[in-house]
């Protein structure tokens, strides 16, 4: 299979997993919008939180119900993709710039599910670029200080501002995102508090110790796996 038939089936194998009268909270990125194209097929009676604008416009247009997270208070089951998935689930997200918002919803809810294609599996973290949201006002010297925070967790790398089309790429709440190419991160509980740490920072890509599941696509099907 390609990797968008990859993509579709594992969207689909997920929205089977959702229930009439739930609380959903909706990932954002390529594999994620086949999920709720696939839920929204469904006709389910749902109350969705999304972790993207751009996701929310495509739940709406399909007629689906969307809501605020702070309406929603908790949410019954997230599914969202992932860009790496690592030894117990750990994950790294941001590639669509809504790791903030994602993260948000993913600790708002009782069970998360990771979505992705085979390619997305590693046996350890770090080999896709680590996202990092910072605050616009000094962005240049908060980077300065994330590069300071990953070569004390033994990562030589220089962060690098995300550009596209000649200007900075905007999350949905207006701030920065710096991409670090680590490597095979050694520490990746360690990075995650030393970024959480540096003023500047709004949140970082790892999402650790958060998904109960990952479902991975195959050209031999659907697997699912658990930390």
């Amino acid at each position: 299979m390609s990797a968008d038939e990859q993509k579709r089936a594992v969207g689909v194998a997920a929205a089977a997993m959702i229930e009439d009268g739930m609380t959903v909270g909706l990932g954002t990125g390529s594999t994620a919008a086949f999920f709720v194209e696939a839920l929204a097929a469904r006709k389910l009676k749902l109350t969705c939180v999304s972790t993207s604008e751009v996701t929310a416009a495509q739940a709406r247009s399909l007629g689906m119900t969307v809501i605020d997270l702070d309406e929603a208070g908790l949410i019954d089951l997230t599914v969202d993709g992932a860009d790496e998935i690592g030894p117990g689930l750990d994950v790294i997200k941001g590639g669509g710039a809504a790791l903030l918002r994602e993260k948000l919803v993913w600790e708002a809810s009782r069970r998360r599910i990771a979505i992705a294609d085979a390619s997305k599996r590693s046996a350890q973290l770090g080999r896709f670029p680590l996202p990092i949201e910072v605050i616009a006002f000094g962005h240049v010297s908060t980077a300065a200080r994330v590069a300071t925070a990953l070569k004390g967790c033994g990562i030589d790398a220089a962060p690098v501002l995300r550009i596209k089309d000649g200007s900075p790429v905007l999350t949905d709440s207006g701030n920065y995102i710096y991409d670090a190419a680590c490597g095979a991160i050694p520490d990746v509980h360690g990075l995650g508090a030393a970024l959480k740490m540096v003023t500047g920072v709004v949140e970082h890509g790892l999402f650790l110790g958060l998904a109960a599941e990952a479902l991975i696509a195959t050209d031999q099907g659907v697997l699912t796996l658990y930390p």
